[in-house]
């Protein structure tokens, strides 16, 4: 059942910083919008990510695209994040045993603990993995995100693998902050629901993504905040930054229409 509790509410139940503080800056923000910016050069991912900022809370990365990573890509995301007041979600999805993914969340050449607020695993490794990955991020103040559903057709991340997922979850409430998936579970207690395969013009791209509305996301099944990617930059490299404002703007508007309806506020 969808959550008719404002988001500055419902902050007030999480203990965890990270969870808290995206929560207060959705309401302060007028936001649900989370840009997934999957782009391969450092100048186009920051190019876009400024342009989106003003209309998101959360910027999703792929950091281990980037064919140009340095550490000054690191120091202008974070530059970014405080210019625009938005969060930073590194779409790692570890799936490894609890030692390996502390290494891969702290250590080489991303160091991704350091910088990323929020970041997701898949629950496949067990428990373990959580543990893991809390050991690094929890002492920074790091959320996590389990993928217990995927937008993907023919996903295998269902039932039973969904339920397991949840389970885990009340287990770790202190790390786990939430679920990417694809609807509100029935009976779960209050956590985080990102949804990918948002999309307001096609309903499908040819590779298995499926999309739904905005609308669909946050009002009908109950979803916090919708992920948003090729339907606001288009191809990136060449997009127009007045164009990338203006989808987003776009999804910003549709998604905050749909949340205001579920919590029985005036639109305004």
């Amino acid at each position: 059942m969808a959550s008719t509790k404002t988001y500055a509410a419902r902050a007030e139940g999480y203990a965890n910083p990270a969870a808290r503080s995206l929560l207060e800056l959705m309401d302060r923000k007028k936001t649900n919008l989370c840009v997934s910016v999957d782009v391969t050069r450092k100048s186009s991912l920051l190019r876009i990510i400024d342009a989106v900022g003003p209309s998101v809370c959360l910027v999703k990365t792929h950091i281990d695209i980037i064919e140009d990573f340095d550490e000054d890509l690191v120091s202008q995301l974070q530059h970014l994040s405080s210019k625009h007041d938005f969060l930073i979600f590194e779409d790692r999805k570890f799936a490894d045993i609890g030692n390996t993914v502390a290494l891969q969340y702290s250590r080489g050449v991303h160091r991704i603990a350091s910088w990323s607020h929020i970041t997701n695993a898949h629950p496949v490794p067990g428990p373990g993995i959580i543990t893991g990955l809390a050991s690094i991020g929890q002492p920074l103040g790091r959320g996590l995100l389990l993928l217990a559903e995927m937008s993907s057709a023919g996903t295998l991340a269902a039932g039973a693998y969904t339920s397991a997922a949840i389970d885990m979850a009340r287990a770790h409430r202190d790390f786990v902050i939430g679920f990417i998936a694809m609807k509100r579970f029935d009976g779960q207690e209050d956590f985080l629901i990102l949804t990918p395969g948002v999309g307001l013009d096609v309903k499908g791209d040819g590779m298995g993504q499926q999309y739904r509305t905005p609308r669909e996301v946050i009002l009908d099944r109950g979803c916090d905040v919708i992920i948003v990617g090729r339907g606001i930059y288009g191809k990136g490299e060449g997009s127009d930054d007045d164009v990338i404002k203006a989808q987003a703007e776009r999804y910003r508007e549709e998604g905050w229409k749909a949340y205001l309806e579920r919590t029985g506020q005036n639109i305004v």
